[in-house]
């Protein structure tokens, strides 16, 4: 009963903010995201009646906060599977967890795929994306390999809010995201109490999700026909709404950091000078630029130099989760 998976974290370019119901994670509103290769999560999970309790190591920590009710969620899989054994949980990722930066995404992605398999669940995709989605939202877009829609659903039980690929890893093979890394420390604010604070005190809320309807639409047409200005554009614009509820929330919540604005304008610089690229921000203060390939090298260059950039990563359309034959333990 152990199984490994790796999935990668996913980066929305029509975000998802706010929750219809905590309890299932079911969103107010669809989004599109893109399946980052550069970024992912290992996770190993054993069920056995050798464990008195669940055990669960994220590198190399031992969980002792469950913000993200991760036994919550084991206890859905046993449901599921229709046993009680406990369980013991490795996980490791390649990149700053609780920083904006979609870890919890990946890591309940290959945490839902690989204990599935663990405790003999033989899930579809869409059961997958319907599973990870309860353990974390965005976590049903990083089942899905290359860009990614996750509908909202309109069903009170969540059945019809599940996530599927919309354009394979294949499709774009110039796309770029470079993911600047100006803090690796937790955000203050977490992204489940944010949502809920702007959702209750954002007077520009009703505003945003009444222009997300146009945005899923014209980003779904901007990747299939790979229109890099739509995409970039769109992109840019809905994260700037995104944020712009978050920080008329009671109490603001200002996730921005003088590094994230010095990103930001460099960004619009480089475009002023035909350097095609836009930026985009999930909840927290690290800056994610879209670009084309043969833009890379330099804007990455530029970008580098930058006084608070700690160091960039460099991700293209990924592949969905996946099981791994070699264990953490």
């Amino acid at each position: 009963m152990k199984a490994t998976a790796v999935a990668n974290a996913n980066i929305a370019l029509v975000k998802y903010w706010g929750k219809r119901n905590s309890e299932l994670i079911l969103p107010y509103n669809s989004s599109v995201s893109m399946t980052c290769d550069g970024l992912w999560t290992k996770t190993t999970v054993e069920f056995s009646p050798k464990y008195s309790k669940d055990e669960i190591t994220i590198n190399d920590e031992e969980l002792k906060k469950d913000e993200k009710d991760i036994l919550g969620h084991l206890d859905r899989i046993r449901k599921m599977a229709g046993i009680n054994y406990k369980a013991k949980i490795v996980s490791e990722s390649n990149f700053p967890v609780a920083a904006g930066l979609a870890s919890s995404a990946s890591g309940l992605a290959a945490l839902s795929l690989a204990a599935s398999v663990a405790v003999g669940l033989k899930l579809n995709e869409k059961q997958l994306t319907i599973l990870s989605r309860q353990g974390s939202g965005s976590a049903s877009r990083s089942i899905c390999e290359g860009f990614a829609i996750w509908y909202h659903g309109i069903k009170e039980d969540g059945t019809d809010s599940y996530a599927e690929c919309i354009a394979d890893k294949n499709h774009w093979p110039e796309f770029r995201m470079l993911t600047t890394i100006v803090t690796e420390k937790k955000k203050p604010v977490g992204s489940r109490t944010g949502m809920a604070q702007t959702v209750a005190t954002s007077p520009y809320y009703e505003g945003w999700l009444k222009t997300i309807e146009d945005d899923l639409k014209q980003m779904k047409e901007g990747i299939k026909n790979k229109d890099f200005e739509k995409v970039g554009s769109i992109a840019e614009h809905n994260c700037i709404k995104m944020h712009a509820t978050m920080m008329t929330t009671k109490p603001s919540i200002i996730y921005w950091i003088p590094a994230t604005v010095e990103i930001i304008h460099e960004v619009r610089r480089l475009r002023e000078e035909g350097i095609e690229c836009y930026f985009t921000m999930d909840a927290g203060p690290n800056v994610k630029i879209l670009c084309l390939e043969k833009d890379l090298d330099e804007i990455n260059e530029r970008i580098s130099k930058l006084e608070g950039v700690k160091k960039t990563i460099i991700c293209k359309p990924g592949e969905g989760a996946r099981l791994e034959e070699r264990h953490l333990f």
